[in-house]
């Protein structure tokens, strides 16, 4: 049966971020199946791939948390659900919930929120700001660790609690997506050696204090100290090279003290700072180990799902939703929050591998991804969703 309906996603910006690209996914989704997709969006480079899909994009302030803007966008939403004929608004973020739900719930439309994020609220005020989300007819989380943070926080039905974990792109991350020319012609535009002897190491993460990137630094710096008195077998120390692959968006302060501290460590020879990286699958065919080494809980973590669909082994936090996409000593390792001591330990025993036992490892990681973690099957059980929403709000009307 095909799927006729008008879907409104609403999200703050659509630069980057797993949000942001489970945004286009599933307006590619909706317009395969045959409806339409709108986005109501400040803005960002991914506008472009929505409207290649021949979906709409409305620019509207939606980002903000001014509440004369929230009221604003309130009215702004409720005008182009009537104008739209919109069957079905989905939030993904807390600051256009409000504004969302208001304007849904006036227009008689059913709600659908996804928590991309573990939301902390420290004061009642929070907390009731956060409540935005809970207050769908829907609410979607991105992992058992999401819902069980939802549940903690809040009382949600179960019935409309539900878990459609993000999904890797397999026809887009998959081995062998990049040449080795390519890869070398990448390694060329970060400023890198093709040819280097070393192990490439990829940390492909905006660059923000949470992200981890602070504890890379640290592990190559105990990388270092631990290849000096630990030669390999040929004599010759494991020599890493780490890129961090993503852009300071506006950030940086943070960007020049995670140089300041490269350099204090005395890596600058192991670690490159590249900038935003369009061609994800290209950066994950260039390296032969991906860390993800965030200090506080991911919700998902699409960096380990999308790694590990391009057979690359994984290095994450053991904590949040890092715990249901790698497998420790199977499809990576798990390492504790904020251990550079860790981290290294793990890097150096992952570099030190042949190809081949990485290769193994990566395997396992793939054939998890493709039974679990599919984009085909985050998006099938979203279109779902939206289906039996809209067919209980036609059997109330």
């Amino acid at each position: 049966m095909p799927f006729s309906h008008t879907v409104l996603q609403v999200i703050p910006e659509l630069e980057s971020g797993g949000a942001e690209r489970t945004t286009v996914e599933i307006a590619g989704a909706v317009i395969k199946a045959g409806g339409r997709a709108l986005v109501a969006t400040r803005g960002g480079r991914l506008v472009k791939e929505i409207e290649a899909l021949n979906g709409r994009v409305i620019a509207m302030p939606v980002h903000s948390k001014n509440p004369l803007t929230i009221l604003a966008n309130r009215r702004r939403l409720l005008r182009l659900i009537k104008e739209e004929k919109v069957d079905i608004v989905h939030v993904r973020s807390r600051a256009p919930a409000w504004s969302a739900l208001w304007a849904a719930r006036a227009a008689g439309v059913p709600v659908v929120a996804t928590y991309h994020g573990a939301y902390r609220a420290k004061t009642p005020l929070k907390r009731l700001y956060n409540s935005a989300m809970v207050r769908a007819d829907l609410v979607i989380a991105n992992s058992e660790f999401t819902k069980d943070a939802i549940c903690s926080q809040f009382v949600v039905d179960s019935e409309k609690l539900l878990v459609i974990p993000r999904g890797a792109d397999l026809s887009m991350f998959y081995p062998g997506a990049a040449s080795p020319a390519h890869t070398g012609a990448l390694a060329l535009d970060w400023g890198l050696d093709p040819d280097e002897k070393c192990c490439r190491v990829l940390l492909p993460a905006r660059l923000t204090p949470w992200k981890g990137h602070e504890c890379a630094i640290e592990a190559c710096a105990v990388f270092a100290r631990l290849m000096a008195a630990n030669h390999d077998g040929t004599g010759q120390p494991l020599k890493l090279r780490i890129v961090f692959a993503g852009d300071a968006q506006g950030k940086r302060g943070f960007e020049a003290a995670l140089r300041k501290l490269i350099a204090e460590r005395g890596v600058r020879d192991m670690i490159n700072l590249v900038g935003h990286c369009a061609n994800m699958s290209m950066a994950y065919s260039w390296a032969d180990i991906v860390i993800a080494p965030s200090t506080r809980p991911e919700a998902f973590g699409r960096v380990a799902v999308e790694a590990a669909a391009m057979g690359r082994p994984v290095i994450a936090t053991d904590h949040g939703g890092a715990r249901e996409t790698v497998v420790d000593g199977e499809t990576g390792f798990l390492v504790p929050p904020n251990d550079a001591d860790a981290l290294a330990r793990a890097l150096a025993k992952l570099s030190a591998m042949s190809k081949g036992e990485r290769d193994e490892m990566g395997a396992h990681g793939r054939e998890r991804v493709q039974r679990l973690f599919s984009v085909e099957a985050m998006c099938a059980a979203t279109l779902h969703a939206y289906e039996k929403l809209a067919d209980e709000r036609t059997r109330i009307s």
